[in-house]
C-alpha cells in the first residue's frame, strides 16, 4: 500500500483570505506592476495553480484586495453627524491608502460592484441620507468626497519626500491640514 504524503506543518494551509492579504502585502512593498497570480504564488511557497481554489482569476484576486482594503476604512456609526462622519471616513481613508499606496489604482481599477464596494458606497450615502441629504445630494457628496481624496492620495504618492520619508511623515504634508477641521 503506497505511502501517504504528509502535508507540510511549517506552512499553514491556503485559504482565499491569505491569499489575498498575500497579494496585497506584494503591491504594497513592489507595486501594482508585480501582481501575477505566479507572483502570489511564489509568495506563498505554493504553485500557481493552488491558488484558483481559492480565486478564480486575477479579476477575483483584485476583488478580494479591494475588499479588504475597503474593509480597513472607519465607517463612523449610524447617528454619526455628516461632516463628522465625512470627515473621519475621509482621515481613514487617506491612512488606508497611504499604508496600501497602489490602494487608489485597485480601487479604482475595480469596474464591478461586488458586495464590499457596494458595503463601502452604501455606509456612506446612508450616512448623508440619515443627516438629512436627498438621495442626489448625498451621491454627489460622497462621490465628490471620494474623489477630492482619492486624487489627493495619488498626487501626496507622487510628491518628492524628503530624506526618504512616508507622506504621513513628511513636515509637508502630514500636518497641513489641522485636525480641528
Amino acid at each position: 500500500m503506497p505511502k501517504k504524503v504528509e502535508k507540510s506543518k511549517s506552512r499553514p494551509p491556503l485559504t482565499r483570505e491569505r491569499v489575498l492579504k498575500a497579494a496585497l502585502a506584494l503591491v504594497d512593498r513592489s507595486g501594482i506592476e508585480a501582481l501575477s497570480m505566479r507572483s502570489v504564488a511564489a509568495e506563498l511557497g505554493v504553485e500557481a495553480m493552488s491558488l484558483y481554489r481559492h480565486v478564480a482569476s486575477k479579476e477575483a484576486l483584485v476583488e478580494g484586495m479591494v475588499a479588504l482594503i475597503l474593509d480597513e476604512i472607519e465607517v463612523p456609526p449610524a447617528g454619526t453627524r455628516w461632516r463628522e462622519a465625512m470627515k473621519r471616513r475621509a482621515l481613514s481613508t487617506r491612512d488606508v491608502f497611504l499604508k496600501h499606496p497602489a490602494a487608489t489604482i485597485i480601487v479604482e481599477s475595480c469596474g464591478t460592484m461586488t458586495p464590499s464596494r457596494l458595503a463601502y458606497s452604501d455606509a456612506g450615502v446612508g450616512l448623508l441620507l440619515a443627516d438629512g441629504f436627498t438621495a442626489s445630494q448625498a451621491y454627489k457628496a460622497f462621490l465628490t468626497i471620494d474623489s477630492y481624496v482619492f486624487g489627493f492620495v495619488l498626487q501626496e504618492l507622487s510628491w518628492p519626500h524628503p530624506g526618504g520619508t512616508q507622506p504621513s511623515q513628511d513636515v509637508a504634508t502630514g500636518p497641513a491640514v489641522p485636525a480641528a477641521l
